[in-house]
């Protein structure tokens, strides 16, 4: 469990952030932080001011990353980049997450490193790793500035016979129903949203097509829901494609993977984050990953 519930016992009355930066060699902004999140206490109260002064029983909350063997696959100074496996979270949920890509990047690279933008849990591929964070402001920023060119790969239903640019506003609002809040949906009230959709190689005998997916926006679940818009779902997205019901049941851990492949035609959604280009410091990245997606494609299929 990465997190951890650290005890000391404080004699003599101490500011907070000198405790955590003198026991722990935190440094100044890092105390700030674990004391802002509700991290240390004293005498089972939480401690929300870094100059409260330390007495008694302390405890600190803090993360300590546990590795599972997962490398980077390309390395600089500032920043790295992972192939993520379909199943893994990239942030954890809460205190109780066993294990999430986070517990991979700080083992590696210390503290300070930290994830520069996310896919979803059953999406595999390349996630892109802020070393420090210098280089994480800037990453990030390059995000937001739509300065990084992300290429996918998907398995959908059907045969895609050309190249689609799928132009649909997205929505993602409340509404009346938990699952519609949920949901991201094709709306004209949305937000512009552009998918470039190419056609690879199409499976006769699946009804099924290899396409290549290139988002020139980035909004929440757009492949998924711009193909689903095009009636070429990703073969096993829980959500897209599927009723209300089967999406709460998938929801509440509720369906086993050999339903999910009789729903979906897969144990987990066939998207894979297959390519990120971008120029960083003076230097132009392409970088591909080194996942054999059509294999894990086979064996997702398949009880």
């Amino acid at each position: 469990m990465p997190f951890i519930i650290k005890q000391f016992s404080v004699e003599k009355k101490t500011p907070a952030f000198l405790f955590l930066i003198r026991e722990l060699g935190m440094t100044h902004k890092v105390a700030q932080r674990m004391i802002s999140k509700g991290r240390l206490l004293c005498n089972g109260e939480y401690v929300m001011k870094d100059s409260f002064q330390l007495e008694g029983k302390v405890e600190l909350i803090d993360f300590e990353p546990q590795t599972r063997g997962l490398v980077p696959i390309f390395v600089t100074n500032d920043f790295a980049l992972f192939d993520k496996p379909s199943g893994v979270l990239i942030h954890p949920q809460n205190r109780h997450t066993p294990y999430s890509l986070i517990d991979e990047i700080k083992h590696h690279f210390g503290r300070d490193a930290n994830i520069t933008h996310r896919i979803d849990q059953e999406t595999s591929g390349l996630v892109l790793s802020a070393n420090n964070k210098k280089s994480e402001r800037t990453l990030k920023m390059m995000f937001e500035e739509r300065k990084m060119q992300k290429r996918y790969l998907a398995l959908v239903h059907g045969e895609v016979k050309e190249i689609m640019d799928i132009k649909e506003p997205l929505l993602r609002r409340e509404d009346e129903s938990a699952i519609v809040r949920m949901v991201v949906r094709v709306h004209p009230e949305g937000k512009y949203s552009e998918t470039l959709i190419t056609p690879i190689q199409y499976f006769p005998e699946l009804d099924m097509t290899l396409v290549e997916a290139k988002p020139l926006t980035g909004r929440q679940h757009q492949i998924r829901v711009h193909l689903f818009h095009v009636k070429h779902p990703i073969v096993g997205d829980p959500i897209y494609g599927q009723s209300e019901s089967d999406i709460v049941r998938f929801l509440d851990r509720d369906i086993d993977s050999s339903e999910r492949i009789k729903l979906g035609g897969a144990k987990r959604l066939l998207l894979h984050a297959s390519q990120l280009e971008f120029s960083y410091g003076g230097n132009d990245y392409v970088v591909k990953s080194k996942t054999d997606f059509l294999k894990e494609c086979y064996e997702a299929m398949t009880t």
